[in-house]
């Protein structure tokens, strides 16, 4: 937010250089981000002085130049001008050698030259060149009455303004405007006992001058809008604003329009209520109408852009149409035109919610509904909208041409808040003195209606929506009396507990390094997500979802269920950037909507494209299931976990899934993630997902004890078998078979080719499996390794009906 201090200073009387007011603003917790200078010409007109043309002569190598002989009082230069209007005689500003000039997109600097091998020593400008006017027909001709060598700056004024730019946290909608900075600057000038008062505008020149343009207001829906006032004016001419008003808006980065809009945006920025002008012989039966409109109805707004409305959107509506989306943005012909000559003035109350819904439905966001959305002063609309129209009146012309027309059935009343003293000590950690206290409540317009022993009875104004509790009173207090402010032991006395508690983090961080090591890249997405997902799964149920009260948009309306979606919804925005080999990882919660709201926490794996960057040295390889399931066993085998694969998933977002556990305890369930959920993500390439049950592998792995063991002294010897088997036959039964036929001394069964084709008999298949054998106790023989073989092959003809090849 923009803040001009010129402008602050319209409401404060105050000393202070900018800087000084930046450190304090940013002490009461507006915290400033930086200062800029603001300037109406550019440059100031540094430079630039008054010269008169004494001799003026046609250029002797070209048509369309002159030789002028200029005067600046301290000497006579040669200037070569192109413009058609030089004359002798002429007093004209002059940039002199040296000068900025900032008209162009980058400022350049005049230097003496030749032009077609004449000499020029500066140059006699337009007043497009210098910001003083448009036209760029001629050179600028100025008052034959001044002073050769009079700086120009001393005959224009330049406004020159400090602007603030205040990072606004969303709770301080008082602050919303200069109005609003200026109380909480005259809240920290008083506790550096430093008295001032605010000087609000005026508005007792108010009056009416007729009821010729009375224009009926209804509100039908008083929940959207708790109050609405409006009036009349009549007569206007609209033209550009002043220059003092543009240059109070340009300083803040508004661009003016034309006067009648220009007041509706200074007043909005002035005391923070937005307003909006109708063309008052735009509005059908002259009549208005606040409420919903059906679903579907197609409005087109002030960008051209054509909207289709919801039933929940409040609309400005005359007796036929809709002419404003209430609070956020106007229509396309109701708005003020270059030939208005009547005007239809709106300040109102807008509910915040509705508001916000509306404009984030939209895609839009401007000035008006940033503040309503945030919470505005119920209580300024009817003198903002007065303000307005005197400034109206004052740059336009007309008069006021009805009765204020103020809807407001029930009052919105201010909070009533008991502050305790007790409270204030122990939340700040400092005895603040009673009257102190008072004074700096009173300073931010917080009404102290008793004093008891234990504590102050309070009132605050409504504007202040985000002080409606003790703590929050508190928290005022404290940010006033600075946080600066509050002593602090110069040592601290601390313990460190030596403590075995089991560490979840400890073990995230453990597994995030090792799956870092491995290539792949941490992600976190937000666990707020879209609730249209449940259609790609019929498991996520659209009753179990925590849906957001007041979601900031669609797509961040429910918590999510499925760490998938999000997860899918990075890999895409990845490959739509042409990052396309993919390693992910995330460790997050999913959220449901149970008897009790649960949440569980999960990590998840994402894999697509290749498995290792392009090298001459490597060929490229794919990342498939078994890459995938390689990853997920040394995860496993990090944290000792003993697992086994018992079935494939029910993940209907899987497919080829496969689910491991430990006993009867989910671990893990991944697969190649279905096609038909990569084409809602217009992922057009194969994406393999792992999810880990969190809560599950921590609390197996909570009393683990890990064991270590020394290298064997002995040696391990290998033997293998080609096994010919029918199709069906799965080496998981192959190895269950070898561990039960010996458990002393085969340490493990690895698979290590499978062969399928011609030469062998239908329905057949090859498996190579290879067996490794040790004694920890002493060398192992080959009579002890053959007895083992020999059962082996014995088991696996009467258990498989293999035979070996």
């Amino acid at each position: 937010m923009k803040i001009s201090y010129n402008w602050l200073k319209q409401f404060i009387k105050t000393d202070a250089s900018a800087e000084e007011t930046e450190q304090l603003l940013t002490n009461l917790g507006l915290e400033v981000e930086g200062i800029s200078k603001y300037e109406s010409i550019p440059g100031q007109l540094k430079g630039l002085i008054v010269g008169e043309v004494i001799e003026c002569q046609q250029h002797p190598n070209a048509d369309r130049l002159k030789l002028t002989q200029v005067n600046l009082g301290s000497k006579t230069v040669q200037i070569v001008c192109g413009a058609p209007n030089v004359a002798k005689g002429q007093k004209v500003p002059v940039a002199t050698v040296g000068t900025t000039l900032y008209n162009a997109d980058e400022p350049w600097t005049i230097k003496k030259g030749k032009l077609r091998g004449e000499v020029s020593e500066g140059m006699i400008c337009a007043e497009d060149e210098i910001g003083l006017g448009a036209s760029h027909d001629g050179i600028m001709v100025l008052d034959e009455k001044l002073e050769v060598g009079t700086p120009l700056s001393q005959i224009f004024e330049v406004e020159v303004d400090d602007v603030f730019e205040i990072g606004l946290t969303p709770n301080r909608a008082d602050a919303m405007s200069h109005w609003g900075v200026a109380r909480d600057l005259r809240a920290g000038l008083i506790q550096k006992e430093i008295n001032t008062a605010i000087d609000t505008p005026s508005t007792s020149n108010f009056h009416v001058e007729d009821r010729s343009k009375r224009i009926s207001v209804e509100v039908k829906n008083p929940k959207l809008a708790p109050r609405y006032s409006s009036v009349s004016i009549s007569g206007v001419s609209v033209k550009p604003s002043p220059d003092w008003l543009q240059n109070r808006l340009k300083a803040i980065g508004i661009k003016p329009i034309n006067n009648i809009v220009d007041t509706t945006n200074y007043v909005m920025h002035e005391l923070g209520q937005p307003l909006h002008a109708f063309d008052a012989d735009f509005i059908k039966d002259q009549k208005i109408i606040v409420k919903t409109v059906e679903k579907g109805t197609k409005f087109t707004t002030l960008d051209g852009v054509e909207r289709e409305l919801d039933s929940e959107d409040l609309m400005i509506c005359d007796a036929e149409k809709p002419l404003c989306i209430a609070g956020v943005y106007g229509g396309l012909n109701s708005g003020v035109k270059d030939n208005t000559t009547s005007v239809f003035l709106e300040s109102a109350y807008f509910n915040s919610v509705s508001i916000r819904k509306t404009a984030k439905r939209h895609g839009l966001n401007t000035d008006a509904s940033f503040r309503y959305e945030r919470g505005i002063d119920p209580n300024i609309t009817k003198y903002a909208l007065r303000r307005a129209a005197i400034l109206i009146q004052q740059l336009a012309g007309g008069k006021v041409s009805s009765d204020v027309d103020d809807f407001y059935p029930k009052k919105i009343e201010d909070f009533q808040v008991f502050l305790s003293f007790d409270k204030i000590n122990r939340l700040i950690g400092e005895d603040i003195h009673t009257e102190t206290i008072k004074s700096i409540l009173a300073s931010l317009e917080i009404k102290v209606n008793n004093v008891t022993e234990s504590g102050l009875g309070l009132t605050i104004p409504a504007y202040r929506v985000d002080v409606q509790r003790e703590v929050d009173v508190i928290e005022e207090i404290l940010r006033v009396y600075g946080y600066n402010s509050i002593d602090t032991d110069s040592k601290f006395t601390v313990s460190v507990a030596n403590t075995s508690k089991f560490d979840d983090y400890k073990i995230q961080n453990l597994i995030a390094n090792q799956l870092v090591a491995q290539g792949f890249s941490e992600t976190m997405a937000n666990s707020l997500t879209k609730s249209s997902y449940i259609e790609l799964s019929e498991q996520i149920n659209e009753h179990h979802n925590v849906n957001i009260i007041n979601p900031l948009s669609q797509d961040l309306s429910v918590l999510r269920q499925s760490m998938l979606f999000s997860g899918l919804e990075s890999v895409s925005y990845n490959l739509n950037r042409n990052n396309l080999d993919l390693k992910l990882f995330e460790f997050g919660k999913t959220y449901h909507k149970y008897k009790n709201h649960e949440e569980h926490k999960h990590l998840s794996l994402f894999l697509t494209g290749n498995r290792t960057p392009d090298s001459w040295l490597n060929t490229q390889k794919p990342t498939d299931f078994f890459y995938l399931k390689g990853i997920i066993e040394s995860i496993l085998e990090r944290l000792n976990i003993d697992f086994n694969i018992v079935a494939s998933t029910d993940n209907d977002c899987i497919s080829e899934g496969v689910l491991f556990k430990s006993k009867k305890i989910k671990l893990v369930e991944f697969g190649r993630v279905k096609t038909s959920i990569l084409e809602h993500f217009k992922i057009e390439q194969t994406v393999l997902y792992a999810d880990f049950y969190w809560d599950h592998i921590l609390e197996l792995i909570k009393n683990h004890q890990f064991k270590s063991s020394t290298i064997s002294k002995f040696p391990s010897t290998r033997r293998d078998f080609a096994l010919l088997l029918d199709d069906k036959i799965k080496f998981s039964q192959i190895e269950e078979i070898a561990k039960k036929t010996d458990k002393k001394l085969l340490q493990t069964v690895d698979l290590f080719d499978v062969y399928t084709g011609k030469n062998l008999p239908e329905g057949k298949k090859s498996y190579a499996v290879s067996f490794n054998f040790r004694d920890e106790h002493k060398t192992i023989t080959d009579k002890q390794v053959d007895k083992i073989m020999n059962k082996l092959q014995q088991q696996f003809e009467k258990q498989l009906n293999a035979s070996l090849r």
